[in-house]
């Protein structure tokens, strides 16, 4: 079924959205406004900061290491507005009537909310700068509490409401007016979410955070050196057991332990093998809790414990998919049936997993014992 458009002499089609920072020969272009008449503007825009609540409760008590972080948040997100077009290429340089940062915190989510308003009379509107604004104030607030959590989520930055100007806008379901904190609906953190995906090229290092992961199916996490067809293709290690790290005094954050994936809200270690977890678009099965050390490794000798081989899974993929910070972890509700069925892979079936916990010594530490060749 084809459909026929009206076109204009250019041969664009008439009516047909299109990019106003591009021209005819697809460059990228800065918007002529000096044929509009100035209106006033208006533009408030949000972006959330969700955080362990070990570091909410260390916020609200102002006890983190560089201080008052509302404060400086808020003045990072008003001078952020005011050198937006410094910062993204195409936006007119505005001079701003008002600017203001407004954040709200929500204990019982462990996040902090921020509104960012902007106003101006001007031929444009004043939507980058809110935006601007509000990001920057959400990167200020990871990096005043980044000493005790590097795990927190920076998301949620979005366009609240705009008007002057063509056309007026207001995002469904937020709540107006100015100055007000918005809340959606639905917008509660997960039970249970992925707060980093860390790779590391080889075995036996540190992972590195990343903004996005693909998971394989029988094989693992793209790119990262703990991939192949055997039982342990991805590792997860929940950000409580990091915690529980940070309170003995050790700068340590996701993926220090060499975990693939670290999460919040579920304890891991508590699953019996076998459970079937949905990682955001991912399916993956539990095939082992903990592991034997090798050796002890510089975490341990500097804090006399080491998580990882006692509370850290491991899993195999059986459905693939990009993995983000933020996506939901969640139980299917099925449990694999062991490996005597044939249905797991070769490598499984020369790697029973029947064995789950790692053996620990009389004070509870992991013990280290020899290993088979991974």
């Amino acid at each position: 079924m084809s459909e026929s458009h009206e076109r204009g002499a250019g041969g664009e089609e008439v009516g047909a959205p299109r990019l106003t920072h591009v021209d005819a020969a697809g460059a990228a272009r800065m918007v002529d406004v000096g044929d509009k008449l100035p209106t006033v503007r208006v533009a408030r825009a949000g972006a959330r900061v969700w955080m362990a609540p070990e570091t909410m409760a260390l916020l609200q008590r102002q006890a983190l290491p560089k201080g008052d972080v509302l404060a400086v948040a808020r003045i990072a997100g008003i001078m952020a507005c005011k050198r937006t077009a410094e910062l993204v290429p195409l936006c007119h340089p505005l001079s701003l009537d008002h600017a203001d940062v407004e954040l709200t915190v929500r204990p019982e989510q462990s996040c902090v909310d921020i509104v960012c308003s902007t106003r101006t009379e001007g031929r444009t509107g004043v939507e980058m700068e809110a935006i601007t604004g509000a990001s920057v104030a959400a990167i200020t607030i990871y990096d005043m509490c980044k000493a005790v959590d590097r795990a927190m989520t920076i998301g949620d930055i979005r366009l609240l409401e705009k008007t002057g100007g063509k056309e007026d806008y207001m995002r469904t379901g937020e709540t107006a007016g100015e100055g007000a904190t918005t809340e959606r609906a639905a917008d509660a953190t997960p039970a249970a979410s992925v707060l980093s995906v860390n790779v590391s090229p080889g075995k036996g290092e540190r992972k590195k955070p990343r903004s996005s992961v693909t998971l394989v199916p029988e094989h693992g996490i793209e790119g990262d050196g703990h991939a192949g067809p055997w039982h342990r293709q991805v590792s997860l290690l929940a950000q409580e057991s990091i915690d529980t790290m940070v309170a003995k005094g050790l700068d340590v954050g996701a993926g220090d332990f060499a975990e693939n994936i670290t999460t919040r809200g579920i304890d891991l270690c508590g699953l019996p093998v076998g459970t079937r977890i949905r990682l955001g678009p991912a399916l993956v099965e539990l095939t082992q809790i903990g592991k034997v050390c090798h050796e002890r490794c510089a975490i341990y000798y500097q804090a006399g414990d080491c998580v990882m081989p006692r509370e850290g899974i491991f899993v195999r993929v059986l459905e693939g998919g990009e993995l983000r910070p933020g996506d939901p972890v969640s139980l299917t509700g099925a449990v694999a049936p062991p490996a005597a069925d044939g249905a797991r892979a070769a490598a499984d079936v020369e790697a029973p997993v029947a064995e789950v916990r790692a053996p620990v010594d009389a004070a509870g530490a992991p013990a280290v014992e020899a290993e088979a060749p991974e």
